[in-house]
């Protein structure tokens, strides 16, 4: 690789201290090697001077042969759609809380990007999901999603009622708050809230998890990454419920309209340091072997 990228996109919240610093950091650094830095032209705080080169999104994606992230899981996700089946690879920064996918620590990036330069980073290419909330005349809106696509409640203090198909085939009527249908990718994310498992990202699933089920028996499941979750509301009085796609509101669902969510044929493409380890990453933001056998 190295050699071969000579523009990067540089993304992130500067107007937060701690990204701001960071990008403050690190674009001398780029410039060092060589790299054109681009940012998005209406970047809140984002007054780099002439280490990073304001333009619009579609320049962005058309330029950049790296996209550089600084913050947490949410500004990953929110880079994934921009970048979303173009195939330039994203390295994250983590300047977040948890940061599953953001996984390269501020005093380490220097190597990182190194590394990325150099082709010896670790390519992941993660699946995402597509979801299709379809309204009673026909009409679509869509949109993809790296985490999960969720089902939530409109309204406090009243339960929807709807019902879940996998390929075709009746699975369950469901009284709750809502539902998440996950890729393995988002197993860390709300569905390990709502009860879900630690999906290995290397597995190609789906997991479908009820947000605080009526019923204990309501449990998360795991479906094939290749199926078409269908969710239809049932009508209950002032039954309201919306979708959203990693926290962006789509659309409201109402007992006219459906839910499809199934594989996009759309990916994207994480860069992860040399040595990276997806189980000590784990051991690492969920506080695990601390008994004494911990070999890092």
């Amino acid at each position: 690789m190295e050699g071969q990228i000579q523009t990067c996109a540089l993304l992130g919240r500067f107007a937060e201290q701690t990204v701001h610093e960071t990008a403050a950091a690190l674009l001398p650094q780029l410039a060092a090697r060589g790299l054109t830095t681009l940012i998005q032209h209406d970047a809140e705080g984002a007054n780099f001077g002439t280490l990073a080169t304001p333009v619009d999104d579609i320049e962005l994606v058309a330029r950049a042969r790296l996209a550089i992230v600084i913050g947490g899981d949410g500004s990953l996700l929110y880079a994934a759609r921009i970048f979303a089946g173009t195939g330039v690879p994203m390295l994250g920064i983590n300047r977040g809380r948890l940061g599953f996918l953001t996984d390269v620590m501020p005093q380490d990036m220097a190597e990182s990007i190194d590394a990325a330069l150099g082709g010896r980073c670790q390519v992941d290419h993660r699946p995402l999901l597509e979801a299709r909330l379809i309204t009673a005349d026909g009409s679509e809106r869509r949109r993809l999603a790296l985490n999960d696509v969720v089902l939530s409640k409109w309204a406090t203090g009243r339960i929807l009622e709807f019902e879940t198909r996998v390929d075709g085939h009746y699975v369950n009527t469901h009284g709750g708050d809502g539902l998440i249908v996950s890729t393995a990718t988002g197993s860390t994310a709300y569905a390990l809230a709502c009860g879900g498992p630690i999906v290995d990202p290397r597995l190609d699933v789906m997991l479908v998890a009820p947000i605080c089920p009526h019923t204990l028996a309501d449990r998360p499941i795991l479906v094939s990454g290749r199926s078409m979750i269908t969710v239809v509301l049932h009508e209950r009085f002032d039954t309201r419920a919306l979708v959203a796609c990693d926290g962006v509101v789509i659309g409201e669902l109402l007992p006219t309209d459906r839910l499809e969510v199934h594989p996009s044929d759309q990916r994207i493409t994480l860069l992860h340091p040399p040595g990276y380890d997806y189980f000590r990453l784990l051991r690492s933001k969920l506080h695990w072997g601390r008994g004494g056998n911990d070999l890092n």
